[in-house]
């Protein structure tokens, strides 16, 4: 039988809210699994006004302003339970959080990886854009520059085989907000976005759609 993922789109929310929501969800799956009854796969779509977040194992040198200048450019910094460093969400970026049991789809985590970063590839290509894995850094990258430049930030936490977190993909984003952090404590490497690639805006929704349809194809 194919898993279900049940996917909600919740539009422009603060990232405390969205992770509250995330955390609710993730806790139930925990708890229905403990009971060895069915658990529940969702997806969650959304977009985060101006906020810096940081991972469990990040170094706070990645940021690179102060919080006089957070207020300045209306962002906040928020540390949080994902792995990974530091990463931007903003306006104009797709942010999808996986509530996924990795049981349900028989893989573990490094395949999870795997699949999720395929999601985005797959996406890309519909715009004629060659997203690519890159050796020992998460994410989705384009290679054929003079330095590779990530279009997609991966962080994920997982529990009891239960996934949160997951993935933002820079469409519209005002690239200019990565400026003032080492984006994923990289220095070496760039930022680029679907907008800056193409040379016009991007459809939001017509982007979700593709993402769901590789999500329910790669996880079934």
């Amino acid at each position: 039988m194919k898993n279900i993922i049940k996917t909600t789109d919740l539009q422009i929310i603060n990232y405390a809210e969205a992770f509250e929501y995330q955390e609710k969800l993730f806790f139930q799956n925990i708890e229905i699994k403990t009971k060895s009854e069915k658990t529940k796969n969702y997806l969650l779509f959304c977009e985060h006004p101006h906020v810096y977040t940081m991972g469990k194992s990040g170094n706070e040198n990645n940021l690179l302003i102060n919080e006089e200048f957070l207020k300045r450019i209306n962002a906040q910094f928020i540390k949080t339970n994902r792995g990974g460093d530091i990463t931007y969400h903003g306006y104009g970026q797709l942010v999808i959080y996986p509530i996924f049991d990795l049981a349900n789809f028989s893989i573990l985590i490094k395949k999870y990886i795997f699949n999720i970063e395929e999601v985005i590839i797959r996406t890309l290509k519909e715009y004629n854009i060659k997203g690519e894995r890159f050796e020992h850094a998460s994410g989705v990258w384009l290679k054929n520059k003079k330095i590779p430049e990530k279009i997609c930030a991966l962080g994920v936490r997982v529990s009891k085989g239960i996934t949160m977190h997951g993935l933002a993909l820079n469409l519209n984003t005002d690239l200019n907000y990565f400026k003032y952090i080492n984006p994923c404590g990289f220095e070496d490497k760039g930022i680029t976005s679907m907008e800056n690639e193409l040379g016009h805006k991007i459809e939001m929704n017509e982007v979700k759609k593709y993402v769901e349809k590789y999500f329910n194809e790669i996880f079934t």
